[in-house]
């Protein structure tokens, strides 16, 4: 079981295992980079080791550890008791992915006992109950599942979702945990059997469950450890991310878990409300790898206190991963600059581009050179896609981060409309192959065929270009605007409008809809606390302006008020959504004139 709170001792212990010194020093990799069949083994091997998972409260204490000796033990307990209910190899196990020791517990109990764990979001939008409810009773219903457990903080949720479904047992871990435990035997997984289901953000469509099998997550979380981090048994991971996103669940339950390493957590909700504990972790535990989202960075940056960069020690941190969605390079400086007091070294920032259809990371940009980014003549790429090189003091430029390599298992394929291949510098959409992609959509074979073809070429759905061997990454292909023929990639229009003073970053959403005839009207709905109507014009007006002469089109602006813009649940904003909700909040079936136009509404 988890340390109890008054085991200091034993608390301390795991709390300063591998303790990092403040320059990394080149010592061998822990990782093993073959003989594992499957996720147990990697456990088993971990198990060895005296490093684990120490899990930390909202105030920054440490609250509770589990070791990977003593989760290997507590794995295997559990997976009996689950057997002896009656469930059968290959079962979907639901887990509400709380920040806890529940999470890992019955993960890897699946994997003892043959079945199959999906994360279920733990993230409760303010007065989205029935939207939060009717989500998880969609994912435990299409993926069958017979068991599902949740926190004594969401239990309320699940058994409101379960009161309908034929499950076998549901209820908090205390429940499972009082079960008896059989002598049930337990057969190792195949190499090609399901390890878990990766539900997939949702952002342009409802989510689906991505089937990823041992062999394939072994395949990424080595490359990731080896070849895109190059782990030393120096370093130590420190995470706020939800384990119901693959950068969570991947990047800081497994791959610290195969090389054999500990990680320090920070509940999700806690970062949002307090983000600078994240800093304060990293700081007192010497944390060398952490990640996050662009908006995590910013959100930083806006809540430091001058009285901070006396406080934290950021000079062990040497990768600072972005991604989980287009990185904007703004805030990013911002951070950098704002940070650079306590030691926070700029070239820590690693851009990567991945998917939970390929488990988790397709590429990284190189360790200690910093974020690089391209910049290129925004009119030439919106009317021919191509990036045309230019002046980043130019008037009409638009900028896109380098993601890096291809991780060593991946093929690409950057292709037009026509299926046909395109050259360097030229847009179109990705497609990949390797031994880190999904086999597919669990389920639901039409949907696989949609995007893996027989060859086995994974239709990624993403827009970019490549220089040379590196990627980069402009748009969904599901999200551009077209207007007059021309492309527009409607993460730039959003990056230009947040210029605005009075427009917060990540509160913009940019799309097109019908209008007359075959032409499409382009929306920019913008969140705003501003409520005087002169400022709301003047917003409305500048944003307008902005638009004109980066892009050269007329848009339809939409004030609203904070909070509106709907999100996945690993908080990427959802274009698609906000379309929807764009339509329902009109009062008529079509807009009259395309053009710029504010739709006038309160602010509650």
């Amino acid at each position: 079981m988890m340390v109890s709170d008054n085991n200091s001792e034993q608390k301390n212990r795991h709390l300063t295992q591998n303790l990092m010194h403040p320059t990394p020093i080149n010592t061998a990799l822990r990782v093993k980079t073959d003989g594992f069949i499957n996720l147990v083994d990697a456990l088993e091997y971990a198990a060895k080791g005296d490093s684990g998972f120490n899990f930390y409260d909202h105030r920054g204490d440490l609250d509770s550890v589990l070791s990977y000796r003593d989760l290997r033990n507590e794995a295997k307990a559990l997976a009996r008791r689950l057997l002896g209910l009656g469930c059968k190899p290959g079962d979907r196990v639901g887990i509400i992915a709380e920040t806890d020791p529940l999470f890992h517990r019955f993960f890897f109990a699946c994997q003892y006992a043959g079945l199959i764990p999906l994360a279920l979001p733990a993230g409760i939008q303010l007065g989205a109950h029935k939207a939060y409810v009717g989500q998880i009773r969609r994912m435990l219903d299409s993926s069958g599942a017979t068991i599902a457990v949740a926190p004594a903080s969401h239990i309320a949720f699940l058994e409101e979702v379960t009161d309908d479904l034929d499950l076998l047992m549901s209820g908090i871990p205390e429940d499972f945990d009082a079960l008896p435990d059989k002598e049930v035997e337990l057969v190792s997984p195949a190499a090609e059997d399901i390890a878990y289901l990766q539900y997939t953000s949702g952002s342009t469509r409802f989510p689906r469950g991505v089937e990823i099998n041992h062999e394939t997550v072994l395949n990424n979380i080595r490359e990731i450890a080896t070849h895109a981090m190059k782990l030393t048994n120096e370093d130590r991971f420190v995470s706020w991310l939800p384990y119901y996103h693959d950068m969570g669940l991947i990047g800081f339950i497994l791959v610290p878990l195969i090389a054999q390493l500990s990680v320090d957590y920070l509940p999700s909700r806690t970062f949002a409300m307090r983000p600078r504990l994240w800093l304060k972790l990293i700081s007192d535990n010497r944390g060398t790898i952490s990640s996050s989202p662009t908006f995590g960075y910013a959100l930083c940056a806006r809540r430091l206190r001058p009285s901070d960069y006396e406080r934290y020690d950021l000079t062990s941190w040497r990768v600072a991963c972005v991604g989980a969605e287009q990185v904007n390079p703004v805030p990013l400086k911002a951070f950098a600059q704002a940070l650079a007091p306590c030691g926070f070294d700029e070239k820590a920032f690693v851009a990567c581009y991945g998917m939970a259809e390929c488990v988790l990371a397709i590429s990284f940009a190189p360790l200690n050179l910093g974020l690089s980014v391209d910049y290129v003549d925004q009119d030439v790429m919106t009317s021919t896609g191509e990036a045309v090189p230019i002046n980043p003091s130019a008037t009409n430029v638009a900028s896109y981060a380098d993601c890096g390599l291809l991780l060593p298992g991946f093929e690409i394929s950057i292709r037009d409309d026509q299926g046909r291949q395109v050259g360097e510098r030229q847009c179109g959409e990705i497609y990949l192959k390797g031994p880190s992609v999904m086999s597919g959509y669990f389920q639901d074979e039409e949907a696989t065929l949609a995007i893996l073809d027989e060859d086995g070429w994974l239709d990624t759905g993403d827009i970019g270009y490549r220089v040379v061997d590196r990627i980069f990454i402009t748009a969904r292909s599901k999200d551009v605007i077209i207007i007059k023929g021309r492309n527009i990639w409607p993460n730039d229009m959003e990056v230009v409008a947040q210029r605005v003073e009075g427009v917060r970053l990540g509160g913009v959403a940019a799309f097109s809809i019908s209008g007359f005839g075959d032409e499409e009207l382009a929306i920019l709905v913008v969140e705003t606390r501003e409520r005087d109507l002169d400022q709301r014009n003047r917003l409305a007006h500048e944003i307008t302006k902005l638009m004109h002469e980066h892009f050269g089109i007329n848009v339809i602006i939409d004030l609203v008020k904070p909070g509106t813009l709907p999100r996945t649940s690993s908080g990427k904003l959802s274009r698609f959504q906000s379309r929807e909700a764009f339509l329902k909040r009109q009062k008529t079936p079509a807009l009259h004139l395309p053009g710029t136009v504010e739709i006038d509404r309160k602010i509650a």
